[in-house]
């Protein structure tokens, strides 16, 4: 089976396709030709994931799943949330976002916070929706510098590191997007083997 995942992001791009295995090719955004800017403007995780899948799906037509996914922290009523790429703005990175959230968080001795990975996928028309949710909470300062996005200010229910000094394996095996893409995996296994 051939899906496409609407990505570009070759860290998320490989995470996946080790958790899928072998019984399912999936192909990039640029394996497919398509470059284009895809608006994520809903207001939550599962409307950008469901416009992304839908985009590919319609203009393309291939078979497809596509994800978002935010940070969540309970001190700020959930945000960065939906904005978690952009917390600190369109045009900053992953420092600018992680800096943006410490600071934020000052003083507040409340760090609980989740990762929810939402997958949208779409074969032959058939939509299904997929979550995944680690827990954990946010460290006062940067810890690590493996993974990418907030992995380094992010400690999993659990573990004594953050997502940053784990192995790539270890955090594969827990995350927030292992969990959607198992679902996701274990749904195709059922149904499409």
């Amino acid at each position: 089976m051939k899906l496409v995942f609407a990505t570009n992001n070759k860290h998320k791009l490989q995470e996946v396709r080790d958790i899928v295995g072998d019984g399912v090719e999936v192909l990039s955004l640029n394996d497919i030709g398509c470059f284009d800017d895809i608006p994520e403007t809903a207001d939550t995780l599962q409307g950008n994931a469901l416009i992304k899948a839908r985009h590919i799906y319609e203009k393309y037509g291939f078979d497809c799943f596509a994800d978002d996914t935010g940070l969540e922290v309970e001190a700020l009523d959930g945000a960065p949330g939906v904005y978690s790429a952009r917390y600190a703005g369109e045009e900053c990175d992953s420092e600018a976002n992680m800096q943006k959230l410490l600071e934020n968080l000052t003083g507040k001795s409340n760090r609980n916070a989740q990762f929810r990975t939402v997958i949208a996928l779409i074969v032959k028309g058939d939509e299904k929706l997929f979550n995944g949710i680690v827990k954990g909470t946010i460290t006062t300062r940067k810890m690590g510098d493996s993974g990418f996005g907030y992995d380094p200010v992010f400690v999993p229910e659990g573990y004594s590191e953050s997502f940053a000094q784990m192995s790539g394996e270890m955090k594969n095996s827990i995350s927030h997007r292992f969990r959607a893409t198992r679902q996701l995996s274990d749904y195709l296994k059922e149904n499409y083997d």
